[in-house]
């Protein structure tokens, strides 16, 4: 859902509320997409069911005056179940979860961060209750960009870091991408340019690993913004003809725009400003196809501020008003505050006070209601030399005043930057520590383990070779008593042999011998007969 879709930060103001919305296929098949879901979603039996086609229904959908009806829904079903006990009690939990971040993403756009910070805590409770690990992610990384502008970096540095602790123990490499990518904005802003660029390098490694197309040219794109700031242009171009290529083979329409946009803004840092004006033209024609209306205000902007800078004060006026118009619509009061100060500055230049009041007059409230010093402070500045060329010097004093005010509130917060940033570079110094002697640790008992494993291997090959000695000398025993009983065989079948022949021998004797010799009984016969005679 929309839970990732603020933490993708880039580094020009006025792109940073323009840059949180999902890109959208051509207006007639997502039309198409909508109505086959629409139908569904009426077909539909089951509240789970109607949960997933509502959660579709809002993906597909870019009008944030349509899908927030649709939210709204998906809300209510699932408070509904919750409170009936209906099973699955977590899918609905789930489902309320995304429905209140969504509303989040919403307050959020139209500059009510008070507002959208409540909806992020409150959808972060949840995931938190159901064990969410990713929800809880995405949580911690909205919740981070709230702080981030309302200028608590402190807090928004640890809420992306709890969330890229969890996205790193659940292996979530397109989170960790985002993560990593946030913090090197975070690093960046608090003008540790050479950190900034070594978290945009390693969420754009991630990127790369798992082929996250869109993702790379958003690396590409916010490595292209560190280069313009240090002024090396080529490179930032070069960059950026990166992404917007991969833009234009992944058909993001909204991402070739915001590339377009960013070349022109480095040409016209160069001075190139007819260069600078084609790119934002083009810009704005893909802007206008796929209605982005944020983005085509922010066009609008760019296109006349050139035209200011060419000395052409009417046309300039003319884009701004425009703009200010769309601004107003979609109701981004960021957007208008800061338009408000441009139109109020160039009708002051013209001469029109009295207008040039009612503008500047206009974007204080917008920035007081807002918070933000900068705005206030450049309001300020110019209801002073309003008020100065009415004679109001009263006024122009308090004007000055407050000015002074937010200055020193600003210089505060420049202070409080320098001292977060020592703070973060120790806390990410001590963690490259930390994981240095973790992972010298597991070297160690890796390096242990195999030095084991070859000890063991040795004492194997060790004992085998013994065992395999011991058989052979039990083999060699073994075969010469086989020899050795060959040759007992041999002699005592010789010794038989000899004894048959002795035998043999004494047998032929008496043979002869009882052949020669009278027997017993002859003899004794022969003695009766001689008796009788």
């Amino acid at each position: 859902m929309r839970k990732y879709f603020i933490h993708i930060i880039l580094n020009l103001t006025f792109l940073i509320f323009n840059s949180f919305c999902f890109s959208q296929n051509s207006s007639g098949e997502s039309s198409r997409t909508i109505d086959s879901l629409k139908l569904a979603l009426k077909n539909a039996k089951h509240d789970t069911t109607r949960c997933h086609i509502l959660y579709a229904i809002i993906e597909v959908e870019g009008d944030d005056n349509i899908w927030p009806q649709y939210n709204e829904q998906l809300k209510q079903v699932a408070q509904k179940n919750i409170a009936n006990n209906s099973a699955p009690k977590n899918f609905y939990l789930k489902q309320l979860a995304d429905a209140l971040n969504n509303f989040g993403y919403l307050a959020n756009q139209k500059g009510d961060l008070q507002k959208a910070l409540e909806y992020h805590q409150k959808s972060l409770k949840i995931r938190e209750e159901i064990g969410d690990k990713q929800g809880i992610a995405g949580s911690l990384d909205n919740i981070g960009f709230i702080y981030y502008s309302q200028g608590d970096i402190s807090k928004a540095e640890e809420s992306y870091s709890k969330s890229l602790i969890i996205l790193e123990e659940v292996g979530d490499k397109k989170g960790i991408s985002e993560s990593l990518n946030n913090l090197g904005f975070i690093f960046k802003d608090q003008g540790d340019i050479p950190k900034a660029l070594e978290y945009y390098h390693k969420s754009l490694k991630f990127r790369e690993e798992i082929g996250d197309k869109k993702g790379i040219a958003i690396s590409l794109n916010n490595i292209g913004l560190i280069y313009n700031s240090q002024g090396d242009i080529p490179k930032a171009l070069e960059c950026q003809h990166k992404s917007l290529k991969i833009r234009e083979e992944i058909g993001d329409k909204r991402g070739i725009a915001e590339s377009l946009n960013n070349i022109g803004f480095f040409y016209n840092s160069q001075g190139s400003t007819q260069k600078a004006l084609e790119y934002h033209r083009k810009s704005l024609k893909i802007r206008e196809d796929i209605d982005d209306k944020r983005g085509i205000a922010n066009s609008l902007d760019n296109i006349g501020s050139i035209y200011d800078s060419q000395g052409d004060i009417h046309k300039a006026l003319g884009y701004l008003l425009k703009s200010l118009s769309i601004y107003e619509e979609i109701g981004d009061r960021p957007g208008i505050a800061g338009t408000l100060y441009n139109i109020a500055v160039l009708t002051l230049r013209k001469g029109q006070v009295q207008e040039a009041f009612v503008f500047a007059s206009k974007g204080m409230q917008v920035a007081k209601e807002l918070g933000f010093p900068e705005n206030i402070k450049n309001s300020a500045n110019t209801l002073k030399s309003i008020f100065k060329k009415q004679n109001k010097y009263k006024e122009a004093f308090e004007m000055y005043e407050l000015e002074i005010k937010m200055r020193d509130s600003i210089n505060n917060q420049e202070t409080q930057k320098a001292s977060i940033k020592k703070q973060m570079q120790y806390t990410y110094e001590k963690k490259e520590l930390e994981t240095k002697a973790e992972q010298d640790k597991k070297d160690a008992i890796a390096k242990a383990e195999l030095n084991q494993k070859e000890n063991e291997r040795n004492y194997f090959i060790a004992g085998f070779g013994l065992v395999l000695v011991l058989a052979l000398f039990i083999l060699r025993g073994y075969k010469q008593k086989q020899k050795a009983n060959v040759i007992i065989a041999a002699q005592k079948h010789l010794v038989e042999e000899k004894q048959k022949e002795i035998l043999d021998s004494i047998h032929y004797a008496k043979r002869i011998q009882t052949a020669l010799l009278p027997n017993e009984k002859y003899i004794d016969k022969s003695l009766k007969q001689l008796n009788k005679s």
